[in-house]
């Protein structure tokens, strides 16, 4: 798994120990975040089939022997709550592969502060390269440093997301 945005090498860890469970499953992963939500911290590991729609039971075979892995590689010294779950049709992109893959499509930008009196917009993905988001709104090409960027979703005319 490339460079992670959110939880480091607990994340890189957490990778090697998922992907031969999913590759077993016919799964492919497609994030894996650690963070620290309150007085709690989540191990969230997004699931993604190609044949069809992730449902319950994938989160659930992929759960069993993830939990196991886990708890017999010991990683992570401080208690956490592991989720297994889809990414969604919003579903935030982080790495190179997720733009690649999303080349051409519409995304929601939110960056951390305004830039230029912008907080938030809609583009279309015209580029990726090392953390470098080129893309075009209805006011021509801009350049995104990701590293700005609250998040960078996939996006589609009915998404009226207005948290975080």
């Amino acid at each position: 798994m490339p460079k992670a945005k959110k939880g480091g090498n607990t994340v890189r860890i957490v990778y090697d120990l998922a992907r031969p469970i999913a590759d077993g499953l016919g799964l492919t992963i497609w994030d894996i975040t650690f963070e620290k939500e309150g007085a709690l911290r989540y191990l969230r590991v997004l699931i993604e089939r190609e044949d069809r729609a992730v449902d319950m039971d994938d989160c659930e075979n992929m759960t069993r022997p993830l939990s196991k892995a886990l708890d017999e590689a010991d990683p992570i010294e401080e208690q956490y709550i592991l989720e297994v779950g889809s990414p969604g049709l919003g579903r935030e992109l982080r790495r190179q592969e997720h733009f690649e893959q999303f080349m051409d499509c519409p995304v929601r930008v939110r960056y951390i502060r305004e830039h230029d009196g912008v907080k938030e917009f809609i583009a279309i993905i015209r580029g990726y390269e090392d953390g470098v988001l080129t893309a075009e709104t209805e006011q021509g090409i801009v350049t995104i440093d990701t590293s700005e960027t609250a998040f960078i979703r996939l996006y589609d005319d009915e998404d009226t997301d207005d948290e975080e």
